[in-house]
This record gives structure tokens, sequence and C-alpha cells, in this order.
């Protein structure tokens, strides 16, 4: 059961920045790996003092967490993290990632920026990109981080084109503009914001080097996140004011920046999914604890990270974790369901088909890109040796009992023994009725289980020496007789549990085969559907170069289009 998230005050540090060099700081880390429901992840990215930070103290429903600066100077370094419960959503926490401010002059590293918009990109499920004033051309050169990033990221581990799947692993894009103060028209046409952004982002005419940079930008910016989502806001407030945003009340702010950021924060908690891998696996904190680990690895050891090997990695340690687990919940189901010894071996088999049940589709919901089924059949031996373990604490439990039972009924026996009531006159009638009720009153007890015939035999066996010397034939006849019957019992009990067990594992081999058969063909039915969003985006940005002239451009999306769909039908899936 996913745990709620731990209340978070305010924000921590999750990466920070000294001198250009970044670090992970483990305290945050630590609060990121404790979360183990799936994860909301908004990044929020843009030049320095631009009012990022009240925007997101407004997502987290706070006046203040993320620190606010009323100077020229940049407030926000490195990466703020806060988690939070998700105000929309049950079961789900917001995990709202405030990122240092681009093109600050103050910093001595350029380098950083990148990288810190980078893990932006990479963590996040919706990126926020926040702008001061209008999308002018210097707006849109303020985001040239964009054409640089098939130098930050590999998507794939051999990769000679990797802008060409940004698409499949990159956020939801939102654009936020302060202080606009345009009108939204083209002519008399009233256009909405997201037709403005269209309008913005199409491609320019010209041949020279000039156009080319700027259409490149565009481009990028298009073929990289086919969700994007544009507002507006105002002015917040008087001039005199702006300096104390995070001390003003709601009426002291303007009434259409407060209509407008209310929008924006209920287009995120609504609309911004919860982030989720390439096949569709949900991230949780635990796991986005884990990329930020391997992220920044990478670009601390100098190296481009790879999002397919850092994949390959969360997957080993996720489908690790989840085999754990789902042997843990078959244990602790056993634990709870079983009262040792059980009557019959069909009874501990009831419980175990339960609890495999469970355990199995708990696995299943949390193991990723098993292909190759190596932790699921590792989980089927790790089930059957714990179903081994509780048949033994069964047998040495029935054992125990049934032990202790004859010792209680025979007790009266070895009163007499020790008297000499048997070698007196009439003695062996009083021994053969004495053994009688001990093998009636026995035969009576409940509980004894899987063990009884057995135990039973034996006992008869240490015992058929005592009526030879108390010269008691008919006793002596009738206790060999007494073990030839358990023991045959005994067989047949043995045969009927070799028979439940062949009967439980083909069930159970049944059963492991429906549900894997399941999980892979909703695998494949998300990863169809992933590519073919893919798909349906390269066709769409096909017909708009068309339209807007770009022919060349058109060509070269029209051979990428024909590579997806060969790929796709390389894997036997549907191109719709």
């Amino acid at each position: 059961m996913d745990t709620p998230v731990l209340p978070m005050p305010a924000p921590l540090r999750l990466v920070t920045n000294k001198d250009g060099v970044l670090a992970l700081n483990t305290a945050a880390l630590a609060v990121l790996r404790s979360v183990t429901q799936p994860v909301v992840v908004v990044a929020i990215a843009g030049p320095y003092r631009t009012g990022k930070s009240f925007l997101m103290n407004r997502l987290a429903q706070k006046r203040t967490g993320f620190p606010l600066g009323p100077t020229v100077y940049a407030e926000t370094k490195g990466i703020w993290m806060w988690c939070l419960p998700h105000p929309r959503q049950p079961r789900v926490t917001l995990v709202l990632l405030d990122t240092e401010g681009l093109e600050d002059p103050n910093k001595d590293n350029d380098h950083s920026d990148a990288w810190i918009f980078t893990l932006a990109l990479l963590l996040s499920s919706t990126l926020v990109y926040n702008s001061v004033g209008t999308i002018d051309q210097r707006a849109l050169e303020q985001l040239r981080l964009v054409t640089e990033l098939s130098e930050h990221i590999r998507v794939r581990e051999k990769d000679n084109n990797p802008a060409s799947n940004f698409v499949s692993i990159f956020p939801g894009f939102v654009w936020t503009v302060r202080d606009f103060t345009l009108q939204l028209r083209d002519g008399e046409k009233t256009l909405s914001e997201d037709e403005y952004l269209e309008d913005v982002l199409r491609l320019q005419t010209g041949g020279g080097q000039k156009a080319q940079e700027r259409n490149e930008l565009r481009r990028c910016l298009r073929n990289f996140f086919p969700r994007r989502k544009l507002f507006t806001m105002e002015r917040p407030a008087a001039d005199a004011n702006l300096t104390r945003l995070e001390e003003l009340r709601e009426d002291e702010l303007q009434p259409g920046f407060r209509k407008q950021v209310d929008a924006f924060c209920r287009y995120i908690w609504e609309e911004a999914p919860v982030k989720v891998l390439p096949g569709g696996h949900q991230v949780t904190g635990s796991a986005l604890a884990y990329l930020v680990e391997k992220y920044m690895a990478a670009i601390s050891s100098g190296s481009v990270p790879c999002v397919e090997s850092t994949l390959k990695a969360l997957a080993q340690a996720e489908n690790t974790a989840a085999v754990q687990v789902a042997v843990a919940e078959y244990q602790r189901g056993m634990e709870q369901g079983l009262v040792l010894p059980t009557a019959s071996y069909d009874a501990l088999l009831a419980v175990h088909r339960d609890c495999e049940q469970r355990a199995l589709a708990l696995f299943l919901s949390r193991a990723f890109a098993d292909h190759k089924h190596q932790y699921h059949d590792e989980l089927v031996h790790k089930l059957e040796a714990a179903k081994e373990e509780f048949c033994q604490r069964n047998k040495e439990a029935s054992e125990q009992r049934c032990r202790t039972v004859l010792q209680e009924l025979w007790r009266d026996v070895e009163l007499r023994l020790q008297r000499g009531d048997y070698v007196a006159r009439g003695g062996a009638q009083l021994f053969k009725e004495d053994v009688n009720r001990v093998l009636e009153e026995y035969k009576q007890r409940p509980d004894k289980g899987v063990r009884a015939e057995a135990v039973l035999k034996e006992f008869l066996r240490e015992h058929e020496g005592l009526a030879q010397v108390l010269k008691a034939t008919e006793v002596q006849l009738e206790l060999a007789e007494r073990q030839q019957e358990a023991a045959a019992a005994e067989a047949e009990a043995a045969r009927k549990a070799t028979e439940a067990w062949r009967e439980d594992q083909k069930r159970s081999m049944e059963e492991h085969k429906r549900q894997l058969e399941q999980w892979m063909k909703k695998e494949k039915h998300t990863w169809e559907e992933e590519l073919n969003r893919m798909l349906e985006h390269h066709r769409k940005e096909y017909k708009a170069l068309l339209q807007e002239g770009f022919r060349r451009e058109a060509a070269a999306k029209e051979k990428q289009i024909r590579e997806l769909q060969e790929e796709m039908r390389s894997c036997n899936c549907t191109v719709l």
C-alpha cells in the first residue's frame, strides 16, 4: 500500500550550485526516496527575477515557501524541491521543482544553466517556462538552450540523432508570460492564448543565416513538445508593492492577475499528468530519486546522461524491489491466513493460492521492462520456496501437536505400568482396554494436522515391544494391525498430497501465464499508444510544414514518419 507523503513544511534544496558545480543534497534526496506514491512532477524554468518562485508557491497553495527576493539578484540557486499531497488526485504526490534562473549575469559558469535546464526536462512530467513581457524574438532566444539539448541528452545508448527521439521522453510544456500587456488579436480576429503561441512558433520565411537560426528554435519547440499551453498574466500589483508580493493580501493583487494565476493553477492541478516512463510505468518518489542520482552522477563525471541506460538500471532496481515486496506480501498473507497445523494439505493450498495471486498482482503492478521475464521467473521460484517452507512448518507443527496429544493420553498407561497393574491378574485385558481407549481418543482429538497418521505409526512402532513384554498377545496383534492401518492412511495422505501438489503446480503455472499475458498485452497496448501519439504528432507537423511552404523540411519529416512506421511494424505494433 502506498504510504501518504510525509509533511514537508518547506522546500528543500535538491541540487546545489556552488560556483557552477552541481551536487545532490542527501537530506532532500532521502525525503524524495521516502515517497512511495506516484508523482506529478512540475518544474519551472526561465530567466532570473521573473517571478517563478511566486507561481510555485501558488501551486503549493502557500503564501511563502520557495524563496522570493526583492532585489535584482537571483534568489533561487540550484533546484529546490517541495513534495506535497496532490490537491486533486488522491494517493498521488505533487513534486514542485523550482530551478535557478537562467542568464544571471552574476554567474561565473554558463554551463550550469544548461545542466539545470536539462535536469528540469528529464525529471518533470510538466515543464513550466516563465518569462516576462511578450513572446518576441528576444524571448525566444532566451530559450536557445532547447536547440543545444542534443549535446546534453542521449535518449538511446546508440543514438546518431538524439533529437529525433526527444518527443518520446520530454514533458508537457507550459509557457507563462508575466506582465503581458498586448491584446491577443490578429487584425479583427481575437486569438486564444494557445493560438497566439502557435502563431509565434510558425516558421519564418527567408533563406539567410538569421532566419535559419530563428527557425531552428521554433522547429525544436514544435518537434520536442507536442503538448503545449500558454498562459498570459498581467502585472500582479502596483509597482510599489512588487517587492513584497509574499505579504500582499489577495485583494491587493490585481483582479485580472488573480484570475489568470488561478486558471494556471487549475490547469496544472487538473491536467498535469503523473510522470511515466516509456511503456506507461508510473514513477514514484523513490524511482524519481533514483533518476536524480543517476543523471547527476553522469553530469558530475562529465558525460552526457543517457535515458535508455538509466531506465535499464532503474528497471533492474525496481524489478528487484518488486520481487522482494511481492514475496513479503505473500509471507505476510500466509502468516495471517494460516493457523498451523492445518487440517489438510488442501487447506494450506487454499490460503497459498490466494496469497500467491495477490503477490503476483502486486509484482506486476510495480515491475516494468521485464521483457525476458527474468524477474517474474525469480518471483515464481521464491514463492515456491516460501510455500515449501510453510509446508515444512505445517508438518512440524502437526508432529508436535500429535506427539503432545499422545503423550497426554499415554500418561495413565505409564502410571499403571509403574504401579505394576498390567502384570497382576487380568492385567493383559486391562492393558488392551487402555490401549484401545488411547487410540480411540487420539482419533477423536481435533487439529492434529497432516502428520496425524505418520506420528501414530511411529508411536505404535515405539511401543509394540511393550505388549510382547507384558505377554499381551492380542494387544500385540492389534497394535501391529493398527500400525498397518496408520501406514496405509499415511501412504494415502501422501498420495493425495502429491496429487494436490501437482494440481496446484498446474493451476499456478496457468495463473502465472494468464496474468503475465494480460500484463504483456497491456504493456504492448500502452507502448503502441505512445508510438502512435508520436506518429500523429509527426504527421501534424508534416502537414503544418507543407501549409507553411517548407517543403524541404516536410520531406525530412516524411522520412522520419516512414522510419517510425517501419520501426513499429518490426515490433508487431499496430500502426494507426
